[in-house]
């Protein structure tokens, strides 16, 4: 067994170690081999903490959260089921076998607002633990509408659950610089980015195509692969390929955005659980938020290239990958 913490929701953007599988799958490497890091067993069991912090009780955490399941269980494509446990006076990262979910006070991680971490198989890639803290040194809502003056915490729930689930972050998002330092989020069109949208914004309750197709590759319903198609190919400078470009896939019939990563020394991509018809792909580098956010320091990840669309509509058939792409890119 082998303990660690990944996935943050964020008011800045912070560390992910672990190497990457598409849509940022966490992996782990174990005789041998690589496996992606799930839950094999379901329905997976859930408890919340019996402390609340100011304006949100113990009955309110849990009922936030257990929403925040909900809305990944509705995922129609996907295959996974939750249930509420009970609540315990047990804290989250205990190690102790049980999942917990609550808050705790870490002033010094100023910007970040939540974190959530593992207890996993090795060998097997099975999770077997994974717990999740809510910051208590920020202020936290769990008002229909919001509040804007404190966090909303389902939103974050729902973020950081699917960290739980074994999800890594998506790059589909925009950011500016503060003056006084950190991030501000333009707009996101994924729950898995990594950068906060606020106080009082309640857009993270929903999740977004991206999000939707990422769970339902590592948790896949009967039919889904039949009904879904597959992008894949290579991102190169030069003939060689680029580690850590982020690849999107536009579904101009619908506005849905699915994105991956080149994830090997090859610039090999593969996007599944696109609709069937026609997008355009456009690969860019990682340059709006720290690389680290998504790949360990040792990745070699490549952002010394341009903004490059792929020459013509890639066409996703039904149950299957297209035409193997090539996306030939120039440095900046």
């Amino acid at each position: 067994m082998k303990a660690f913490t990944l996935g943050v929701s964020m008011a800045l953007v912070a560390v992910l170690s672990q190497d990457a599988h598409a849509y940022l799958h966490f992996t782990t490497s174990g005789a041998g081999q690589s496996r992606v890091l799930k839950w094999q067993r379901t329905p997976v069991r859930w408890f919340a903490a019996d402390r609340g912090v100011p304006g949100v009780s113990a009955s309110d955490l849990q009922a936030a959260t257990a929403r925040a399941f909900a809305t990944w269980e509705a995922v129609p494509a996907a295959s996974i089921t939750f249930q509420f446990a009970g609540f315990t006076g047990a804290e989250p990262f205990d190690e102790d076998n049980v999942s917990v979910i609550g808050f705790e006070d870490h002033p010094d991680m100023e910007r970040v607002l939540g974190a959530t971490g593992f207890l996993i198989d090795t060998i097997t890639g099975e999770i077997v633990e994974s717990d999740i803290f809510f910051n208590s040194a920020f202020q936290w809502s769990t008002a229909a509408q919001g509040d804007p003056t404190r966090f909303d915490l389902e939103s974050v729930a729902v973020h950081e659950i699917g960290h739980f689930l074994g999800l890594g972050h998506s790059a589909l998002g925009e950011t500016e610089m503060r003056p006084e330092g950190g991030r501000r989020v333009l707009g996101s069109a994924s729950v898995m980015f990594p950068v906060a949208l606020g106080r009082g914004i309640t857009h993270d309750r929903e999740l977004q195509p991206d999000d939707m197709a990422g769970i339902s590759d590592l948790y896949p319903a009967a039919g889904f692969r039949e009904q879904s198609g597959v992008a894949r190919g290579r991102v190169t400078r030069n003939g060689a390929g680029i580690v850590g470009a982020h690849v999107a896939a536009f579904n101009p019939r619908t506005g849905a955005l699915v994105a991956a990563f080149t994830l090997n020394n090859d610039g090999e991509f593969q996007i599944a659980g696109l609709d069937p018809g026609p997008h355009l792909i456009r690969v860019e580098p990682l340059d709006d938020a720290d690389v680290e956010s998504f790949f360990s320091r040792s990745a070699g990840v490549d952002i010394d290239f341009l903004v490059t669309f792929h020459g013509r509509l890639f066409v996703a058939p039904r149950g299957g990958a297209g035409e193997r792409l090539t996306v030939a890119v120039r440095p900046k």
